[in-house]
């Protein structure tokens, strides 16, 4: 987190302007509507920037398009929500490029999951700002329900307890911190990095698809051989979808963890499966693994 900052969470209300930013890669232009449609469903304004639909390669534009429209966002007083197209690769590439004194001076409430990732760890870490990790607009317009009812809730400010399969506790005890982290590959990418995340005194939590179980022991290690993970006060992950020798997975995350005596819990239902509960990150938490629940701590300043 950023020194002497206490992260502040955005929350929104009906009839707010959301603007949509693409900072990673291309999208399907239906699934876009779908995403606004929804957006609207839920009452809230939808402001689509000049240029989102520029193509580079497998990005939605070049860098400096694409970091244009969220340094403009973020600026703009009357955009009160921001929302990320859609996932793959490109993120990381604008971190250099944004106007960082602006962001902070203008904390607003950042959406999306999976690659923008990067985006809401920096936001967290260097910005002093809470992000939501929850549904790009893409993936709004074929959520289920349940996806669907927690970032309504989410956005706007209630935040609900989330009981998490008791089955897959893997460390009991009872731990406090500010929710940090999200997309482990990505994450990893930024190790080494002005924009490697701080997760000391965090609860942190990581999801991650399509990669099988020894790419995942290989990131875990490499995450704990630089120090990252010292300091974590408490682990909970969510969906590892479609990760071969996805068995595997528990025993990794017990033994990258084995000496650090935190809770760790699994099964939350959060990133790339059907279900994708929102959560707000660099808010402060209870993970509760005696009880199997991740709660909010209203407590924390």
């Amino acid at each position: 987190m950023k020194p002497g900052v206490e992260p502040v969470f955005c929350s929104l209300k009906p009839k707010d302007l959301i603007g949509v930013a693409a900072p990673s890669a291309r999208f399907d232009a239906q699934a876009f509507k779908k995403g606004v449609l929804c957006l609207e469903s839920m009452g809230f304004d939808v402001h689509i920037p000049n240029g989102i639909t520029e193509q580079y390669r497998y990005l939605a534009g070049t860098d400096r398009q694409r970091a244009d429209v969220l340094n403009s966002l973020f600026a703009d007083p009357g955009i009160k929500g921001i929302i990320a197209a859609r996932g793959g690769f490109g993120a990381m590439r604008l971190l250099p490029l944004l106007d960082w004194d602006t962001i902070a001076g203008n904390p607003k409430l950042f959406m999306g999951f999976s690659d923008p990732t990067a985006l809401i760890s920096s936001l967290v870490c260097k910005a002093g700002i809470c992000a939501l990790h929850g549904p790009n607009l893409v993936s709004l317009g074929r959520a289920d329900k349940n996806t669907l009812d927690s970032f309504a809730q989410t956005v706007t400010g209630c935040f609900t307890r989330i009981d998490l399969p008791s089955d897959q506790v893997l460390a009991g005890g009872r731990a406090t911190g500010r929710l940090a982290g999200g997309n482990l590959a990505t994450l990893v990418h930024m190790i080494g990095t002005a924009y490697q995340p701080d997760f000391t005194g965090s609860i942190l939590f990581l999801e991650d698809v399509g990669e099988p179980a020894y790419k995942i022991d290989r990131m875990l290690t490499q995450m704990k051989m630089a120090g990252v993970l010292a300091g974590v006060n408490g682990v909970v992950t969510g969906s590892f979808e479609d990760c071969d020798n996805d068995e595997y997975i528990p025993q990794i995350i017990q033994e990258a963890f084995f000496d650090a005596n935190i809770p760790i819990c699994m099964g939350l239902a959060v990133g790339h499966g059907a279900i994708n509960l929102s959560l707000p990150m660099g808010v402060g938490v209870i993970l509760d693994a005696d009880r199997a629940c991740l709660e909010w701590d209203l407590a924390a300043p």
